[in-house]
């Protein structure tokens, strides 16, 4: 089986199966290379068989930024990814590298499959994202473990719950919360029907709650960042 292309370029976000998610984050410089990179993997995973040891998709998206690319896969496991590193990554890598010399390979993350979602959380009407925003909420130490994230993300529900009465989300489409599996970060896949509307969102002058105070002021957060995607390419296997 070949890999065959979503035509949303956006992976299932709630498919069976999902043991463990992969997010890196690639540099490649320009909004040409961006594209080149993406052409370049659609090529190189297009041309080959699909390797089935448990990986169920891999997405790329390209970053607002115009300088980077995000990589979000769906796999069983943590070991399937592994064997698939031994066995499969580095000629794809190596023929992605050869389209498009000096690409910089900033991180790689691994998360647990998603702990708690939001759908339809505002009041965005659109079925597909024009953006996908990407939230990392990072803790150390202690404060690292699963039961203070999870208590993190309960306190960010609580504050969107009364959002959405006090200052609902326009153009939010969902959100995905996952928690990594070497622990310190929280990751939140949040789709939205454009940047524009994000933007409009975090430019709203309205006080902020109490709730979302909690959420920003914990003292268990070290840092934290937001970027934004586009969704460029979704691939799993064909049938």
């Amino acid at each position: 089986m070949n890999a065959v292309a979503r035509p949303d370029a956006r992976p299932d976000l709630h498919r069976p199966g999902v043991g463990a998610v992969f997010v890196s984050t690639w540099n490649v410089g320009t909004p040409e290379r961006q594209r080149a990179a993406v052409e370049a993997i659609r090529t190189a995973w297009e041309n080959r068989e699909w390797p089935a040891l448990g990986l169920l998709s891999y997405s790329v998206f390209t970053g607002t930024d115009g300088e980077t690319l995000m990589h979000y896969s769906q796999w069983t496991g943590e070991q399937e990814y592994e064997t698939f590193v031994r066995t499969y990554r580095d000629d794809r890598n190596a023929e992605i590298d050869a389209a498009v010399p000096g690409i910089e390979r900033v991180e790689l993350r691994r998360y647990g499959p998603i702990h708690r979602s939001t759908v339809g959380g505002g009041t965005g009407t659109g079925e597909l994202p024009g953006v996908v925003v990407i939230v990392e909420a990072d803790f150390t130490g202690e404060d690292a473990g699963a039961g203070a994230r999870e208590e993190w993300v309960d306190s960010v529900f609580a504050a969107l719950d009364e959002d959405a009465v006090t200052r609902p989300a326009t153009g939010g489409i969902s959100g995905q919360f996952h928690l990594s599996l070497d622990g310190g970060r929280v990751l939140n896949y949040a789709e939205w029907e454009s940047e524009q509307a994000h933007l409009d969102w975090l430019a709203d002058d309205a006080p902020l709650s109490e709730a979302w105070r909690r959420v920003q002021e914990d003292p268990r957060l070290v840092g934290g960042r937001v970027r934004r995607y586009t969704p460029a390419l979704s691939l799993s296997a064909g049938v």
